[in-house]
């Protein structure tokens, strides 16, 4: 393991450094304005998919007056209702017990920023774009007044851009929420995040309200978007309180998380495509995260089939094959272990490919990182590299 170490404008790199001591030096060190970078086999890591975990006073703090009676409750639930669905306590307790397992200085400090950028320094991350985690919920509860879920996006965006960001504005990359619940509240909120320098947004794959991402609603958000440059990750979450294919066939986590991360990313590229979202707005940049890439290669050739015997019928919408839609302007994030990575890359190609570790969820693997560095072995030094910096630093615009 080499660190390459900075302190105002000399560098100096550490062959061979121990990792448990070189851990113990960034924690000694980050206190003293030293910026710390270590470099796995000569690499520089974008992790295109983190997440904070929000303090729970934190809602209470940044909700405005007149809607603090809907911050959470320490059980996560508004006003008496749970924030999630079909969350059995036997998968809190097992999730909780396989985070502070994986982290647990993180886990035992609840998850703050201090703890997060050490936590990316011990991985060898350079820097992460992070997502919210109990936001996946509470910004998906269908069912809540839309400007009540507004209300908590703002609360939220300015936390994280104002409060857990600027500690290391270097690092610590913010994607900002939006609320679907209220298309005529994205462009402003949007413009919001803009003025943070906020580089990406997020939304959940799922219809809302009845709505599809392709809803002629969200066209200005859309519009603006392409025009601003920024980009948008469509980030799924299990047990939420949204429509989610799986959840009213299955009770179990397991076959739970199974459907809901792939197949809702599989209809969410089909309603951009389908609905003539990616026609209209060639330079939009659009990541799915968190659900493998295997099913990719399939889809593109099941959308590209039928297209071929029924373009006439969206010929309006979409005016090139699928896959081309997709080769052109969006990305997608591995999972090391996927066992076809060679033949999904043979099959589109590498520039689309990107790297999350999902931090620190309870199916996150604290070694992702040395996995996804392991790749080389099987791929290429110049293909592991597009992963785990070029394609996200092009994605995010970083």
């Amino acid at each position: 393991m080499v660190a390459r170490v900075t302190k105002g404008d000399s560098t100096q790199l550490l062959p061979d450094v121990d990792v448990t001591l070189f851990i113990l030096i960034v924690f000694f060190t980050l206190s003293d304005n030293f910026i710390i970078f270590p470099m796995l086999n000569g690499y520089k890591i974008i992790d295109a998919d983190s997440h904070v975990i929000e303090p729970l006073n934190m809602w209470s703090q940044y909700l405005e007056p007149e809607f603090k009676d809907f911050a959470p409750s320490r059980d996560m639930k508004i006003k008496g209702e749970s924030i999630t669905y079909k969350i059995s306590p036997q998968v809190r307790d097992r999730g909780n017990q396989q985070m502070l397992q994986a982290h647990p200085n993180a886990y035992t400090r609840g998850y703050d920023v201090e703890s997060h950028v050490q936590e990316m320094v011990g991985m060898g991350i350079d820097l992460a774009f992070v997502y919210p985690t109990y936001g996946l919920w509470l910004f998906a509860i269908d069912t809540l007044p839309s400007e009540v879920i507004g209300a908590l996006i703002r609360a939220y965006n300015t936390w994280l851009y104002e409060e857990f960001c600027s500690y290391d504005r270097d690092r610590l990359k913010g994607v900002g929420a939006i609320n679907l619940h209220a298309p005529k509240e994205m462009v402003k909120e949007l413009h919001r995040i803009a003025k943070y320098d906020g580089q990406a947004v997020f939304l959940r794959p799922n219809p809302v309200k009845g709505r599809l991402l392709s809803d002629p609603v969200y066209e200005p958000f859309w519009t603006e978007c392409e025009a601003l440059g920024i980009a948008v990750g469509i980030h799924e979450g299990t047990h939420s309180r949204l429509t989610t294919i799986g959840a009213e066939r299955f009770n179990t986590r397991f076959a739970l998380h199974a459907c809901s991360h792939p197949m809702e990313q599989m209809m969410a590229l089909l309603a951009l495509i389908e609905g003539g979202v990616l026609e209209r707005h060639p330079n939009l940049k659009v990541g799915f995260l968190e659900s493998g890439c295997g099913w990719l290669p399939y889809w593109l050739w099941r959308l590209d089939e039928e297209y071929k015997n029924l373009y006439w019928e969206v010929k309006d919408c979409v005016k090139i094959k699928p896959s081309e839609y997709f080769r052109r302007q969006c990305f997608i994030s591995i999972e090391p272990s996927e066992p076809y990575l060679a033949e999904v890359i043979a099959h589109i190609g590498v520039d689309n490919l990107i790297f999350g570790s999902d931090y620190p969820h309870m199916d996150h693997q604290p070694d992702v990182v040395k996995k996804v560095i392991e790749l080389e072995g099987k791929l290429s030094h110049k293909i592991v590299k597009k992963i785990v910096w070029d394609n996200p630093s092009f994605f995010y615009s970083f």
